[in-house]
């Protein structure tokens, strides 16, 4: 698989053809729980999310009352999101723009990165730029989360093959390859529809191990205060299926 910029075209109405059905409005409330318990910031702070995609924390937290600010590099997900927040009567800032150009110095009072939205870059330098880009953009004494996949889990449990079948009746085949050496999971999805139709999609990421991120974070001049398992706050162990880990700017 290519692993250069396949997330230009893999976030589409295909994507979320595939992963709506699990990304539930309830799922969404779990996940601001925890990012409004984790950050501790109080309403009115100004939080950007970093790869915001179509929206869904970003609205859920606007709702709360944090001032948001959304960037990614999908059109069609930006309009998705502005379109909610409209119907919500809610607003929010969208940026059109790559996770390595965070045009912000010292305006955010915490930054967010959930569901696994870093490692897609074409080397670990890259990845360097936008943990350095979530500094910058910071104010001092400003928080970081980041919540993604747990890569020793994965390399212990991984399956090479795995179907599944949504609510909607889409059917789902996953042809997987983790690179042990580099760190890489690439992910071939093979979508049959309820008429028999097919669509491939394709993804390439880095997981990092915490050992890993932590030295990243620690080179972008953030400070690691605490890792959980998942988004339910538990302890971050190695059975634990998911990693957040909270950093702060000094």
């Amino acid at each position: 698989m290519t692993q250069t910029s396949w997330y230009k075209e893999f976030f589409g109405q295909p994507y979320l053809e595939t992963y709506q059905p699990v990304l539930t409005p309830e799922r969404t409330i779990r996940e601001a729980d925890f990012i409004q318990k984790t950050l501790a910031l109080p309403p009115g702070s100004r939080i950007l999310d970093l790869c915001c995609g179509h929206g869904r924390h970003l609205i859920e937290l606007a709702s709360r009352g944090y001032q948001m600010t959304g960037l990614d590099l999908n059109p069609l997900f930006l309009d998705i999101a502005h379109q909610e927040a409209e119907r919500r009567g809610l607003e929010v800032r969208l940026e059109l723009r790559d996770m390595r150009d965070i045009p912000f110095v010292e305006e955010f009072d915490g930054v967010i990165n959930i569901f696994t939205s870093f490692g897609y870059l074409e080397s670990d330098d890259e990845d360097q730029k936008v943990l350095d880009g979530v500094t910058s953009a910071l104010n001092s004494h400003g928080l970081f989360l980041i919540e993604l996949m747990h890569r020793d889990r994965l390399a212990r449990i991984f399956q090479p093959r795995g179907w599944y079948e949504t609510e909607t009746g889409l059917k789902v085949l996953e042809e997987r390859s983790f690179d042990p050496l580099t760190g890489r999971n690439d992910v071939r999805h093979i979508t049959i529809y309820p008429d028999g139709a097919m669509r491939e999609m394709c993804h390439s990421v880095r997981i990092y191990t915490l050992t890993e991120l932590v030295e990243m974070l620690t080179r972008a001049g953030l400070g690691v205060e605490a890792t959980y398992g998942d988004v339910d706050g538990s302890p971050f162990t190695l059975e634990s299926r998911r990693l957040a880990i909270l950093s702060r700017k000094p």
